[in-house]
């Protein structure tokens, strides 16, 4: 038996059910609270309110633990690859062989686009922002797979779409970024792992095709790892929400990416390096920044520091900063902007003003450095994002299905005007 809770209210009493997890987090079931009560409660940006109950992510901020499914993300990190993690995100297990080569297989078969999209890429203005064409591009791509818009958790119904999504998501990426660019496309190899064949599909020239250094490759697949899932996000909640009206698992995607693309959430990472740039562009020392930082009458702010989650470090954090280092020195190359970044990272680590406010660098901070060493155009961050998330958004979407949730339908406290009478025109 579950221990209570008890909402005491106006002279009366109510006993509410809890719900403790496998992670012994405890939530207050509150589900028949206003069909008993009337009452709703009130949390704005949904701090306190779990939507749902899930097998996927599991968080402990406080600790800085991230787990896909119960495996650490320190281990996957260390021993697992992109495609083997987004079965498991998707699953629930770690494949046998057999399942991760027919898993692989059927990514790589997917990896072509309907040349009718060609026109669709043509269509938009060269300096179309990518996350719109790539939210566009997905809804697109669902009218070449018309069949396949159900809201079916198994077998070839579901797993089809998510393949054909997980597979094509890099090349209208690539597509979105080679046209803007005014390059051809590339087609996609066959002999290329994941990330290999994103960064061949973006970066190769016709006569000149790009081959990435296995160091490079590997930071690629680490940063897709680390971005598989991440719980009860804005775009993660936004993609259960659409879909939970029985919308096409495209769409549901589609909506996902236009969660993602703000500020606050995926882009946060680009407006990291904005910062950085500004600091190295002006001369202003990190000193001199983070005292501007501090204060409040000041515009300027510390991006890629502390977490809504994360009370005390963010862990995918700890495993860019060493992807950032092999990267640089395999490609040799220096960065400025990273010179910055350490003496940043330093100052946070040890003095009281984020130490107090638990402002430590998040993954943010490193992949914006990671992407920009890769080659990536910095517009093009959050696109790298989506692809990386594009597992979890489907495992969530799965997950609500399997569940048979009900359509989505959140309440409001109305502050209003009261009833009042239509003044004809000639009286206002």
């Amino acid at each position: 038996m579950s221990k209570k809770a008890t909402l005491q209210y106006d002279g009366q009493s109510l006993e509410l059910d809890t719900i403790v997890g496998t992670e012994n987090e405890t939530g207050i079931d509150i589900t028949q609270l206003r069909a008993k009560t009337g009452m709703i409660t009130l949390d704005p940006g949904y701090g306190n309110t779990g939507s749902c109950t899930s097998d996927i992510t599991f968080i402990n901020g406080e600790k800085g633990i991230l787990r896909y499914r119960g495996y650490a993300i320190e281990e996957l990190a260390e021993k697992s690859s992109f495609m083997e993690t987004a079965f498991l995100v998707l699953y629930g297990h770690l494949p046998a062989k057999e399942e991760l080569e027919t898993f692989e297989a059927g990514i790589r078969d997917e990896a072509y686009l309907h040349y009718g999209m060609k026109s669709h890429f043509e269509g938009f203005p060269d300096n179309a922002p990518p996350m719109a064409v790539l939210s566009s591009m997905l809804n697109v791509l669902s009218c070449y797979n018309t069949e396949l818009l159900t809201t079916a958790t198994k077998g070839p119904a579901f797993e089809l779409p998510a393949s054909r999504i997980i597979s094509k998501v890099r090349a209208i990426a690539a597509w979105a970024y080679r046209t803007s660019q005014g390059k051809p496309f590339m087609a996609p190899r066959t002999d290329l792992s994941y990330s290999g064949n994103f960064l061949h599909m973006m970066f190769s020239q016709q006569f000149n095709l790009y081959e990435p250094l296995p160091e490079v490759e590997r930071a690629l697949d680490l940063f897709l790892i680390l971005h598989a899932d991440h719980e009860q996000n804005c775009s993660t909640s936004t993609v259960r929400m659409v879909g939970s009206s029985h919308a096409s698992l495209f769409s549901a995607v589609s909506a996902g990416v236009g969660a993602l693309w703000g500020p606050l959430h995926g882009g946060a990472n680009c407006e990291v390096i904005k910062m950085l740039e500004r600091i190295h562009e002006e001369g202003i020392s990190p000193r001199a920044f983070v005292e501007k930082a501090k204060d409040k009458n000041s515009p300027e702010k510390l991006m890629g520091f502390g977490h809504r989650v994360y009370k005390s470090f963010d862990p995918r954090a700890k495993i860019l900063k060493g992807q950032v280092d092999n990267v640089l020195k395999a490609l040799n190359i220096s960065d400025p902007l990273l010179d910055i970044a350490y003496e940043l990272e330093e100052m946070a680590r040890s003095e009281d003003y984020f130490i107090e406010r638990n402002l430590y660098p998040n993954v943010d901070f490193y992949s914006g450095i990671l992407l920009r060493a890769i080659g990536i155009p910095v517009d093009m961050f959050t696109v790298l994002f989506a692809i990386g998330r594009m597992p979890g958004w489907i495992a969530n979407w799965r997950e609500m299905h399997v569940q048979s949730l009900r359509i989505s339908r959140p309440r409001q406290i109305y502050t209003g005007e009261i009833l009042r009478a239509y003044t004809p025109m000639d009286k206002r």
